[in-house]
């Protein structure tokens, strides 16, 4: 054991591992009060006036009328009081459903109709969008919604609205509900919708928490790590490996309530950031920066890159640029998320070239389109099964079914192949195979290559409908500022180490990519922008619709 503060952390974890996420905070916080739990720009928050917010949150809650398993939505950016709903809410003994600011008035009344949300805690305004009028416009359609709690309030209220503020002011005795971390649910959140209707998956208490623990464990995090958390919140990244793996490990969170390149990199530097997650634009960015080369980033340590299809020369570079040991994870919503991961003692091969092996108590299988196993380095779809597995979708037992087993295992989606060793490659989406001339060409393969291409700063294959070919392949390609990158280049650079019909048909650049709120490419949208397959080549760029 390396220090005081590791061996300190393995004792936490173990006694962590059973209890509720609300329980976690108050062991964090009865250990020491005054250590420091939030940066959330001037305002910094201890461990112990984090736990004391949540708890007058809870008390609030629960005068309100909100019972165990009653559903609370969340529409907070990156801020201390997105935290303090957290974990008030789960000490209420409710379930948090969050929602990301960037969503549309159709996608909020989605998923508080759908959860049935009896109480909605939301910012006020942000990022220049009136959420509060838009919650306000949308109330007559929502009859269970029977109060709006306010967070940083101006204006006046009206019937059925109250500041948030004075609920977490509050202060009295407060007791945890008695909840069964194996049972209970903590949150349901709802997948981000790229393929369908979004599903509120249901993670029980156990689910993050075990995942959270399993995470900070592998990752070595103690007390004296400071998380960026640039991710949004409201997202399983956010939720699990940043707060909880956080908040377990007794370590502080930085926030950022809006992303932005330069300005991380700054933070890094000034609060001494050591971990530092993220998705791959995000790191895209970063590595382009001309702030990467002024800042000191000597305090970062590790980190985690995850959410998106992470590019074997983007994981090189933060190492060798950055300093920093980053760990490449592999998991989803329904799974809490983390399955996979590489650790700090593998090659330099595997940490790059693969999303390492199945956390512990993780279970992987490849499977053929029958449901058979497959074998070492054959292509098929993963499933697993973990402690981290959903309890299903909330309210659709059908759907339910038709991704999880009796017995625990869930069919990812993903299309990835295992060595003998168990180290997980992923190739791609099963829905986003392309069939071209009755080959099948993984979208996964052809960017990794293209991400070798030196002007080339972000890359997407998509397939797009031919009458001949079935599909045709079209590389879409962000430049690096001031790259001069052809048409011709890509293609030809492709056909160095592919064979001729994974070789993009055509390729088309753009200025920016539709994304979801947390990052992902939306490569739906995207195959939407491009250019008819046959038309002559002669990309150029494209802005995001």
């Amino acid at each position: 054991m390396d220090s005081v503060a590791e061996q300190e952390a393995v004792a936490r974890f173990d006694r962590l591992r059973a209890m509720s996420v609300p329980g976690i905070l108050a062991e964090v916080a009865a250990a020491d009060e005054d250590a420091p739990a939030i940066v959330d720009g001037d305002r910094r928050v201890t461990y112990g006036e984090l736990w004391g917010q949540a708890q007058s949150l809870a008390a609030g809650l629960q005068a309100a009328g909100v019972a165990t398993g009653d559903r609370v939505g969340v529409c907070v950016p990156n801020w201390h009081e997105f935290v303090v709903a957290y974990f008030g809410i789960g000490a209420a003994g409710a379930v948090i459903v969050p929602i990301n600011t960037r969503y549309s008035a159709r996608e909020v009344a989605h998923y508080l109709s759908d959860s049935g949300a009896k109480v909605l805690i939301t910012a006020e305004r942000f990022a220049g969008v009136d959420l509060l009028g838009m919650y306000r416009g949308l109330r007559p359609s929502l009859p269970r919604l029977e109060t709006i709690l306010v967070v940083r309030s101006a204006g006046p209220l009206e019937i059925g609205e109250r500041a948030f503020e004075d609920l977490v002011s509050l202060s009295g005795p407060f007791a945890l509900p008695e909840l069964d971390p194996e049972e209970d649910l903590f949150a349901i959140l709802y997948t981000s919708g790229t393929t369908g209707v979004p599903k509120g998956a249901m993670l029980r208490h156990s689910n993050i928490v075990r995942t959270s623990i399993a995470t900070a464990e592998l990752m070595r995090m103690t007390s004296d790590d400071v998380f960026l958390v640039a991710v949004p919140l409201s997202h399983i990244f956010g939720m699990g490996p940043s707060i909880l793996t956080a908040v377990s490990s007794g370590a502080s969170m930085v926030f950022m309530e809006i992303y932005k390149p330069d300005p991380a990199l700054e933070l890094v530097e000034r609060e001494r950031v050591t971990v530092h997650h993220g998705v791959p634009t995000m790191f895209v960015m970063e590595l382009n920066s001309p702030e990467l080369e002024r800042r000191d980033l000597s305090s970062l340590r590790t980190g985690i890159i995850a959410a998106a299809p992470c590019p074997i020369e983007v994981v090189k570079a933060i190492r060798a640029k950055m300093g920093c040991e980053i760990c490449v994870s592999f998991g989803m919503t329904e799974t809490s998320p983390s399955l996979t991961s590489t650790r700090f003692e593998d090659t330099d091969e595997d940490r790059a070239e693969t999303v390492g092996q199945a956390l512990p108590e993780v279970e992987l299988r490849i499977v053929g389109t029958e449901g058979n196993d497959l074998g070492p380095g054959e292509v098929g779809e993963i499933v697993a099964r973990s402690p981290g597995v959903m309890k299903g979708y909330f309210g659709r037992p059908e759907e339910t079914s038709q991704v999880l087993t009796a017995d625990g295992w869930f069919s990812t989606g993903d299309l990835g192949q295992m060595d003998d060793r168990g180290f997980l490659r992923i190739v791609g989406r099963t829905k986003e195979m392309i069939i071209r001339g009755g080959y099948n060409v993984y979208p996964r393969e052809v960017e990794e290559v293209i991400y070798q291409y030196p002007g080339v700063m972000e890359a997407a294959v998509v397939g797009v409908a031919d009458d001949v070919m079935g599909e045709r392949t079209c590389a879409c390609i962000r430049r690096k500022p001031e790259a001069e990158v052809s048409e011709e280049d890509i293609r030809a650079f492709c056909a160095e180490s592919l064979a001729k019909y994974k070789v993009p048909d055509f390729v088309q650049f753009f200025e920016e990519f539709p994304t979801t709120a947390s990052g992902k490419i939306l490569k739906r949208e995207l195959a939407k922008l491009v250019r008819p397959a046959g038309s002559e080549p002669g990309g150029r760029d494209v802005k995001r619709a």
